[in-house]
Parts: C-alpha cells; structure tokens; sequence
C-alpha cells in the first residue's frame, strides 16, 4: 500500500473514531457533570487535532491544496452542530440558517447540472474517448480549483457515456486490459445487487423519520447503478488505449492518467514484485506486475473521481498483452522521431533557401 492511501485511511479512522466518540461522550447539556471538560476535550478534536491531522494526511503527504481544508473545518462545524451541548450547538445554527440559500444554490446546481449533462451526452454523440480527457486537454493550462471542477462535471456524463454501449461506439479500441476485479461480471452483478439492497435498507431505516428524505437518499443510491455499470465497462473494455498522441489508462472508474507519448522515457517488461516498492503507482490487481513505464517529467494521476492528485514518474502494470502495448508505444515514438526529424530537415532547407546579402 502506497504511503498517501496510509495517510488517507489513517485521516478517514481518526475522522470517524473522533466524531463517533463526540456523539458518545459529550452530554446534552452544560449543566452535566465534567461537561465543559469534555466540551473543551472535543472541541480540541474537532478543530484543531483533526484539521492537523488532515492538513499533514492530506495536504502534505498527499500533496493537496491548501484550500481544501475548508472541507474538514466545515464537516466539524455540521458534526458540533449535532453533538455538541444545546448551550454550545445553537452558535453552529448557522449552518440551519444557511440550509434555505444552500438548498436554493444547490437546487440551481442541480438545473445546471443536468443542463450540462443532457448538452454533454448529446456531444458525446461524436467523441472517440473519454469525456474527462477532452475536459483534462481543454482545461490543462487552468488552475487545479478550475480543472477539479471540470473533472467534477465530466465525471457524470463519462459515467453515462461508458455505462451506455450506444454512446460509447465510436470510442476507440482498446491496445490492451489491466487486470482489474472490476471487469468481471460476477463483479458487477454483485455490485449493483448490493445497490439496491443498501438503496432499500437505507429507506427502511429513514421513512419512519421522514418519507421524503427516505426516498431522495434511496434514489441518489439507486442512481450509482450508472456508475457501477460504467466501472465494469470501462475495467473490462476500455482500460488501457491510444487517444491522439496520449496513452490513457483507466484504472476503473475511479481514476486515470493521460500520458502524452512522447514522455515515456522508457518500456521494461518483466515481472516485477509489488512488495519491493510499495511506494510506487500499482495498475491492476496481484502481486507483480508485468510491464513498467518510466518518464521523463513527471505525469499526474487523478484518483477519487479526478478530486485527488498525483506526480509519478513511474509506474508499472499488470495487463493482458504487456508486449502488445510495448510495441504500441515503439511505434509511436518512432514515429514522432521520424516527425521531429522531418521538421528538422524542413528547417536546414528553409534556412538554405534564404539568399545572403552581402553588405558593402
């Protein structure tokens, strides 16, 4: 396991061991006994032992923006407002005050969204690869506050796009597959099963405090059979392909790295032990890997949706035809050698053809 995925589950059990221990612990009201030592304790956890714990977890180690601290310090804020004593709590009630502009902002959201998403679906139409690509190639240049974004809203029509096999036609083949658990249909057929079994025990469990609220969280989970279908389709057919002169790799639904060509610095097939470097970037499940690509600057992986970055300079692969993408990417690179040296060539002429005056 790579050091930033430690980090990351070592923030997601403090997380929930110091939220769960507030909801535990800390009494209703003031007037309980050693409440206001407990209140102190907590408020301690909540606001400055768990965002140190984030910003070191992930800002540092997982080489995050600064920004994105605002995430921890606002899910403290809701968590007090729901654990917190009633004298302490009703200072986080802005968070129900704001609930009518967010709902109205988030609503709004929601009519963009789906705006967006029925416009990208209909241009999908004609795309040859992955809409996050054409959104990473279109907003490469921008800021990573711009470019999450863009990921953010190419995730849903990419999910719609490979989890529909009539959009996704004229998607190119693939050079090879990574061996991934996610392309098994067994995979699949569990995973959407469990879907609707969590969709109904969820509405089980809410409707008798609200029928609505039940049937809205039903629904959003109900509704990631897209992305379940999507994962499966992109693991099992579209994992590993050429896209103009960039080697996208899928790994699943979850993350991927575009990796212009040109780049790789080198190809080495063999089999190589996942044990001897647990720190580096491992596509495809087992214990080894059979292919490994080294670059010449560093490429970034967008995990989590395209939320959570990485530099590599190397990573390596367990894939259905290791010699069959070496040999792709041979021939791309000669190919662009053959190109350079052309354009070389193109230049002596030109400067050749260029008459000498001769000043007297």
């Amino acid at each position: 396991m790579r050091r930033s995925v430690k980090f990351r589950l070592i923030f997601l059990l403090s997380a929930i061991v110091c939220y769960s221990l507030g909801f535990q612990f800390l009494p209703q009201s003031l007037e309980a006994a050693y409440s206001q030592i407990l209140l102190v304790g907590f408020s301690t956890l909540y606001f400055i032992l768990l965002p140190f714990i984030y910003w070191f977890c992930i800002i540092k180690v997982g080489e995050q923006r600064l920004w994105k601290m605002l995430l921890i310090l606002s899910l403290s804020s809701l968590m007090a407002r729901f654990s917190f004593p009633v004298e302490i709590a009703m200072y986080f009630e802005f968070i129900a005050w704001l609930r009518y502009p967010i709902i109205a902002v988030l609503l709004a959201f929601q009519l963009f969204l789906m705006t967006s998403i029925i416009k990208a679906l209909w241009q999908a139409r004609s795309l040859s690869g992955d809409p996050r690509v054409h959104i990473l190639d279109t907003y490469q240049e921008q800021d990573d506050k711009k470019r999450s974004l863009a990921l953010v809203m190419a995730s849903e029509p990419a999910s719609w796009y490979y989890a529909i096999p009539y959009l996704s036609r004229k998607h190119v083949s693939a050079i090879t597959c990574l061996a991934l658990r996610s392309a098994s249909r067994w995979h699949w057929l569990l995973m959407a099963l469990g879907t609707f079994v969590l969709a109904a025990v969820v509405f089980m469990l809410i409707s008798p405090w609200s029928e609505l609220v039940a049937i809205i969280v039903a629904s959003f989970i109900s509704y990631s059979v897209v992305m379940v279908t999507a994962n499966y389709r992109i693991s099992r057919y579209f994992s590993v392909y050429g896209h103009a002169d960039k080697l996208i790799i899928n790994n699943s639904v979850w993350g991927f790295i575009s990796i212009n060509i040109e780049d790789i610095d080198s190809v080495e097939l063999d089999r190589y032990l996942r044990k001897d470097d647990k720190e580096g970037l491992h596509f495809g499940y087992g214990d080894s890997s059979n292919i490994k690509l080294s670059f010449n600057r560093p490429q970034t992986y967008f995990g989590g949706l395209g939320q959570l970055t990485e530099q590599v300079d190397v990573i390596d692969m367990q894939v259905a035809e290791p010699q069959v993408l070496a040999e792709f990417i041979d021939k791309h690179l000669a190919k662009h050698a053959t190109r350079d040296l052309a354009d070389q060539g193109r230049k002596v002429q030109d400067t050749q053809d260029i008459p000498l005056s001769v000043m007297t």
